[in-house]
């Protein structure tokens, strides 16, 4: 299912069933986008992602950061990451973040992708770090991209389109019965930076 006509009341429920997907639209205003997106390019400490499969290890383009209330550690891909401590931009998004959605975060995951050959295959936020049904507030500044979700047992797919300074939150079952990824275009040729406010929960 795709939605171009996009529907951006934050009640509306995405996904039809096994999970909750809301998506606010745009609400950081094009002035104060660019600004964030600008601010996000040049202060952000970008690092090229990392993975390690079999046994290999593997860098991406797509290049991602770590931040946090604390160092926390935080493991997906068999690589660790340690959260660097929160910008002024990042405590600004993340109190707007808190202020929209009714919750609380304490870390951000950040990714830039360069252009639309760069994309995130098929996966689920399921890292036994994170709270469990916890909420995953996700801001998007630059291109425009296509966010698409697919069913673990009935592979339905959802499909929305991202648009610059809006916010789409993933909450409740969402993470066990869907998966989610940012396919790859060649129609896009400019950036995109993506924050994924998180709660890490640790014994």
């Amino acid at each position: 299912m795709d939605l171009f006509n996009q529907n951006t009341d934050k009640n509306t429920n995405w996904l039809p069933y096994e999970g909750v997907v809301n998506y606010y639209g745009v609400i950081v205003p094009k002035g104060e986008a660019n600004h964030y997106y600008q601010k996000l390019l040049n202060s952000i400490q970008w690092k090229n992602d990392e993975a390690i499969i079999f046994g290999k290890k593997i860098q991406t383009k797509r290049k991602v950061a770590w931040y946090g209330n604390n160092p926390y550690s935080y493991t997906y891909s068999n690589v660790t990451k340690y959260a660097l401590p929160w910008t002024k931009e990042l405590l600004e998004l993340k109190t707007l973040a808190e202020q929209k959605t009714n919750e609380t975060y304490n870390s951000c995951l950040l990714n830039l992708y360069h252009n639309g050959n760069e994309s995130m295959a098929w996966h689920s936020d399921g890292e036994k770090d994170l709270k469990k049904e916890g909420a995953i507030a996700s801001f998007s500044f630059g291109a425009e991209r296509k966010f698409a979700f697919k069913h673990k047992q009935t592979y339905e797919k959802v499909a929305i389109v991202l648009q610059h300074g809006s916010l789409l939150v993933m909450k409740g079952s969402t993470q066990e019965h869907w998966l989610h990824r940012l396919p790859p275009t060649t129609l896009i040729k400019t950036p995109r930076i993506n924050l994924t406010f998180r709660t890490i929960v640790k014994e």
